[in-house]
């Protein structure tokens, strides 16, 4: 695979997670023998409180919950501790502050390196370092536990030690999944002159989705607010990312575009615009330059997610919400929709397996969306990637420029500009069913159109501030 990869002049990174561990790898298995077992500091134990009413006759150490509900320790009969796990009770956290986890760390992503692997995507890597103490979270601060579990006091310590015994050496591209971590704390990581990661995803975007106690749709001038926050509070050393999904959010034409029939394919067109058209690195999701969607799940049983079945236990089954009201908010934004086989073509299961059963049931839209329809299709949303794509890797601009959001508060249509020395480029998106005629703002008008997301349309207007701009359309001039 990587001598395929490397003769297409393509990179390979790979997905590096090592704030925990199986409860099955071996240094596990070896921590929860004994107190004293030679691995035991691999982990993070603590003896529990006393409490005869207690299932086990303790209670955890302290009220740290964990992200998939419940609380973040997991009492084991065997040594009568509880050990940490941030996330699943079979993903017991590592002890970072232990030097021989932190070497066999960076061993593991040399090993990586010399195989000719390019760099890591780091799963939660803000998490390594622990609050000393391990302290109980006061009422505020279990409000947003992220805020403390993340960019603990060695953290930075222990990144700068990663980049200079691992990844210094090689010629490697890095980038973080930052959870709970700030726009105001991202130059930190991401600052080339600190040596640590290239960059983070931050995920503000993605969840402008999730405002509301329904979920609902994004505002697009909360959106363009945070990429105009991006642009002003990182500057030339601190390098930024863009994307709108990934495998822990739905698909991004269900979220941010309009899954219907009659919109799905132009909405799609329009988010991979503005994605490759932004400031930072793009990152696009598999299947998304496809237009998938949302899996049209129903009932709890269609879900493999831990997160949503201890989610159900915790609001439905304690009375705290209606199961309808539960499953209508999760079926939008479940982890699930993003993890539905991919859709290669029209055969059983999508072309995905030829078992019988794929581990998650293929969206029944597989038949008319799939790749193989695709590529066959020269006005498909596949296509229209790659055109994309190559306006990009032709323009230094598109990469390097200076952004500006032109009209910040129209809630319709986002319009930005990418400047870089005498090349500019202004993209006007209408994110809204209805088509509209836009003006731009005083002193701007449009250039000469490289690029429309609609197929057999007339041309758009060009040297013009008047704009009659379609339902879900994109635009992309040049100066």
């Amino acid at each position: 695979m990587l001598a395929a990869i490397k003769k297409r002049h393509m990179r390979l990174i790979v997905d590096l997670v090592v704030n925990h561990s199986s409860d099955e790898h071996r240094w596990f298995v070896e921590s929860r023998k004994s107190k004293d077992n030679p691995y035991r500091d691999y982990y993070i134990w603590r003896p529990g409180k006393p409490n005869p009413a207690a299932p086990n006759g303790f209670d955890p150490p302290n009220n740290y919950p964990s992200y998939f509900e419940g609380s973040a320790w997991q009492f084991d009969p065997q040594t009568k501790e509880f050990y940490l796990h941030l996330f699943a009770v079979k993903q017991p956290d590592l002890n970072w502050d232990n030097p021989k986890v932190r070497d066999e760390v960076y061993s593991l992503m040399r090993f990586w390196l010399d195989k000719g692997v390019d760099g890591f995507r780091m799963d939660v890597i803000p998490l390594i370092s622990k609050r000393p103490g391990l302290p109980d979270l006061t009422p505020e601060e279990l409000k947003d536990p992220s805020a403390v579990f993340a960019n603990g006091p060695r953290m930075h310590e222990y990144l700068q030690e990663m980049n200079r015994k691992a990844l210094a050496p090689y010629d490697t591209m890095t980038v973080g999944e930052a959870i709970g971590t700030t726009l105001a704390q991202t130059p930190a990581i991401v600052d080339e002159r600190r040596h640590e990661l290239n960059m983070i995803f931050n995920f503000d975007a993605v969840r402008s989705d999730m405002n509301g106690p329904m979920y609902i749709k994004p505002k697009l001038t909360d959106l363009k607010a945070i990429y105009t926050q991006h642009a002003q509070q990182l500057d030339k050393h601190s390098w930024d990312t863009v994307f709108l999904s990934n495998h822990d959010n739905p698909r991004i034409v269900s979220s941010f575009g309009d899954d219907s029939p009659e919109f799905r394919v132009p909405s799609a067109k329009l988010l991979e615009t503005m994605l490759l058209t932004l400031r930072g690195t793009p990152f696009l999701y598999q299947g998304d330059e496809l237009g998938m969607t949302n899996y049209p799940f129903a009932k709890l049983a269609d879900y493999d997610d831990i997160a949503i079945k201890n989610a159900y236990k915790t609001y439905v089954a304690s009375g705290k919400v209606a199961e309808p009201v539960f499953l209508n908010i999760v079926a939008r934004v479940a982890r699930d929709n993003a993890r539905t086989p991919m859709q290669w073509d029209a055969t059983p299961n999508g072309g995905f397996t030829s078992a019988a059963k794929a581990w998650l049931a293929v969206n029944p839209n597989y038949i008319t969306i799939n790749a193989a329809s695709e590529l066959a299709d020269p006005d498909s949303i596949y296509h229209y990637t790659q055109r994309v794509i190559a306006l990009r890797h032709a323009h230094k601009a598109l990469v390097y420029g200076d952004y500006l959001d032109l009209d910040p508060s129209n809630p319709q249509v986002f319009a930005y500009t990418r400047t870089l020395g005498a090349e500019r480029f202004l993209v006007v998106l209408n994110f809204g069913k209805a088509g509209i005629a836009y003006t731009l703002p005083a002193g701007n008008q449009a250039g000469d159109l490289v690029l429309s997301n609609l197929a057999g349309t007339p041309p758009a207007e060009s040297h013009t501030a008047a704009l009659n701009l379609n339902p879900w359309e994109a635009r992309v001039y040049r100066y």
